[in-house]
Formats: C-alpha cells, sequence, structure tokens
C-alpha cells in the first residue's frame, strides 16, 4: 500500500522535477488538477458583474464619499440603540436560535402594526415571515414563485437586483419604463413626472406573466405611485392573474405631504400581494439585516419552504432590537411623538439642502417625493463633455461617476458647495 502511494506520488510530481528551485508544489499541483467540468452554474450566466461592487471598490480606492447606495450616515434613534444594547447584554437565551419563521414578539408585532395598515387580520404564523433584510426577502420570493420560462414586469428605473433575481430563478425579465413629462419652464422637474402609459404597461402582460414588482416609494426616482396608478397596477394583476411583488422599504420616507398606499390594501389585491418591509430602512439601521414579507398563507407557504432551506434562520438579537422598535412606535404611531412622523421630516430637510447645492451650480436636481434618493440631470455635462474615458458601449452615466471619482476627490458632502462651483468653472468652453 505505502509503495502503490509512493509511486502515485512519483507520477504526480514528476512532471515538476524541471522546475526552477523554490517552486510551490502545491501551486504545481493545483495547477495540474483544476476541474475540466464548467464550475458555476448557469444560472450566473450574464450576472456576474454588479455595479455596486465596482463603484464601493473605486469609492474605496479613491478614497471619496459614496453616494450612491441607500444607507444612512447618522445614529438610529436613542430608542433603537438601547433596543439593541438591550437585546445583546439582557436575556442570554437570545444568544441562540428562536424559531425558523421569525422571533415570536417580532412576528406578532409585525402582524398587529401592519394589520391595522393593511385592513388584514394578520396571523403572526401564517401571514409574516421575517427574512435577512429586505434583499433575502425578494431572493426568497423570486426562488419560491419564479419558474423557468415565467416572466416578471419590471418597472424601470428599477432598483438593481430585480433583473439578477429573476434570472437566477429561470424567469424573463419584461421591462416598462416610467415615461417623464418635463416640468413647465422654470420649475423643478420631480419625481411625479415619471408616469406608466397605461397601454404600453397592459401590453406587457402574457399568459407567461407570474409577477409583477412594484417598488413605492421608488429606487432611485424616489417616486412615490398615486393610488390611481395603483390600482391600474392592480387591475392588470387582476385580469392576468398576476401575483405582485411590493417593496415598501421607504414606506415611511415621504416628504411634501404625499401618503404611501400599499397596493395589498386596495380591493382584491391582499390574495395576490406580496409586501416587503424593511427594518434597516425603518429605524435607520442597515446593518441589522431585519426585514419581513407579509402575505396570503397560500403564497406565504412557498416562502418559508425556500426559508427554511436555505437560510433558514435570522439573528435572533437583531430580531429582538426590532421588536422594541415596534412596540415603542406603537404607542407614539399617529401623534407628533412618533419616529415614523418626524424622520421624514427631518430627511425632507436634507434633501432640501441638496437640491439648493445641487441648483445653485446650475445642476437640475429631479426632486423625490420619497426615499434616500436624488436624481441629477447631468445632460449638460455631457454637450460640454461629450468624450469621457471608458469603453464605448459603456452608458454616458456609469463614465461620468468613474470620472468623478477619480478626478474629482470629493472629500465631505459639506464641500460640496465649492467644489460643484469649481468643477462647473472647470468645465466652461
Amino acid at each position: 500500500m505505502l509503495r502503490r502511494a509512493a509511486a502515485i506520488s512519483v507520477h504526480l510530481v514528476g512532471p515538476f522535477w524541471g522546475r526552477k528551485a523554490g517552486a510551490s508544489l502545491t501551486r504545481c499541483l493545483h495547477q495540474t488538477l483544476t476541474m475540466a467540468k464548467q464550475l458555476p452554474a448557469r444560472r450566473l450566466d450574464g450576472i456576474d458583474h454588479n455595479p455596486w461592487v465596482e463603484f464601493i471598490k473605486l469609492s474605496n480606492e479613491y478614497d471619496v464619499v459614496n453616494l450612491g447606495q441607500g444607507f444612512p450616515d447618522f445614529s438610529p434613534p436613542d430608542f433603537a440603540v438601547k433596543a439593541f444594547q438591550q437585546a445583546t447584554s439582557g436575556d442570554f437565551m437570545l444568544n441562540q436560535y428562536t424559531m425558523a419563521f421569525g422571533y415570536p414578539p417580532l412576528t406578532k408585532l409585525l402582524a398587529s402594526f401592519f394589520g391595522k395598515l393593511l385592513g388584514q387580520e394578520l396571523d403572526p404564523f401564517k401571514n409574516v415571515l421575517v427574512t435577512v433584510g429586505a434583499y433575502g426577502a425578494l431572493f426568497t420570493a423570486f426562488q419560491a414563485l419564479v419558474d423557468k420560462g415565467d416572466e416578471v414586469i419590471i418597472i424601470e428605473p428599477a432598483f438593481d437586483c430585480y433583473e439578477p433575481m429573476t434570472l437566477m430563478a429561470g424567469g424573463r425579465p419584461v421591462f416598462v419604463s416610467l415615461k417623464p413629462n418635463p416640468a413647465p419652464k422654470g420649475q423643478l422637474d420631480t419625481s411625479s413626472d415619471w408616469q406608466l402609459d397605461p397601454t404600453e404597461l397592459a401590453s406587457k402582460f402574457t399568459s407567461r406573466t407570474k409577477a409583477l414588482v412594484l417598488n413605492t416609494p421608488n429606487n432611485p426616482l424616489g417616486k412615490v405611485f398615486s393610488k390611481a396608478e395603483l390600482e391600474l397596477v392592480a387591475g392588470l394583476c387582476q385580469q392576468h392573474d398576476t401575483v405582485c411583488i411590493a417593496d415598501e422599504v421607504y414606506q415611511w420616507l415621504v416628504y411634501d405631504g404625499h401618503q404611501h398606499v400599499s397596493i395589498a390594501s386596495l380591493p382584491g389585491m391582499w390574495g395576490r400581494t406580496l409586501t416587503i418591509g424593511s427594518a434597516g430602512k425603518s429605524f435607520s439601521a442597515t446593518g441589522w439585516k431585519v426585514g419581513w414579507v407579509l402575505g396570503p398563507d397560500n403564497i406565504m407557504k412557498h416562502l418559508r419552504t425556500v426559508h427554511q432551506n436555505s437560510v433558514f434562520h435570522c439573528p435572533t438579537q437583531a430580531q429582538a432590537a426590532v421588536a422594541q422598535c415596534f412596540e415603542q412606535e406603537q404607542q407614539h404611531f399617529g401623534q407628533p411623538s412618533s419616529y415614523f412622523l418626524q424622520f421624514p421630516q427631518a430627511m425632507q430637510l436634507n434633501r432640501d439642502h441638496m437640491i439648493h447645492s445641487l441648483q445653485s451650480v446650475g445642476l437640475k436636481p429631479l426632486t423625490p417625493q420619497g426615499s434616500y434618493f436624488l436624481i441629477v440631470d447631468i445632460s449638460d455635462f455631457k454637450s460640454t463633455m461629450p468624450s469621457l474615458p471608458g469603453a464605448v458601449d459603456e452608458p454616458y452615466d456609469r463614465r461620468f461617476a468613474k470620472w468623478m471619482i477619480k478626478n474629482k476627490d470629493e472629500a465631505t458632502l459639506q464641500a460640496m458647495d465649492e467644489r460643484l462651483q469649481k468643477w462647473k468653472a472647470e468645465l466652461q468652453p
């Protein structure tokens, strides 16, 4: 047996004797034994590139402020911080597993809190699933419902994960675009100026349509869909027997008196809607990664199957902290002391300051009705700087963002006014 092992060793090592001294035998063996079979699953074809990975790497490399992602640079409210501290230092059993589909005190609070808003009697064990962030909720929904050949309607501009999640599940994304209606001269464009074309939307539904993704308030436009728009979507979903995946993570970040309406609350929609929420966005604690899905049991049971056989369980302590946060908010909801009322008021001040700063240097911001995001029209830059480094087929806005990262050191948000003035002067012919 030892002789046989030695013979195999000599056979493997033999080809490397001629290598110069110091060559790594481990490296050589690795190179020789590389798998010949296709390694990645084919469902990953075409989705291996992610813009966040690329731009986060660039922002770290050039030490600039990342203004692209939806997370705050300020502390969660005091009651949320205290809740997390208590969860990590109190009951030692919170270090252990809880129920796979959600920490019971949290699922009961979510059922009670959102049941009132949706006009439904929610069962905390059948109509609520706690997930690893809203991102995990989306992935679970796509994996549970979308089959090979199914079509998923995605309203653009859209959060970038909807398309790859559809493809990974074997589905086919079908896109329909919001169309901008320019504001009267002298007025700022707003996210409400972007509208669905009813005829075009209706044309996207086929016998293969399994789901439609509705994101309101929208990332990245900040559009808050009106009740009339939601009724249009609801009618088509019912007509074509389609599930609505409602991504409502920014439901508390709504400005200027606009009202968020959950499509699941409309007549006939509870039975075909998955409503997705996020504690990270609700309580400014995105690192906690606690999200949830609300929906009818006949749909939710399939999500529970995916959840059970993938992540299985979400961190208990974070769920306990979120439960305390909702308990606190439930006591103040609808009153001036409500965090869900105070938070958007504070964020609207930040939004208005940002808009004023951008306007002061001649840029054209699009005023968002909600969310963390603000879009700026860079068409004037394109006319002044038509050629930027980058691939010929790469969209201009991506090349412009890379150019700013590499050349315009966005050191601090406070210095943005001064720097934008400088950039504009540099671009003058």
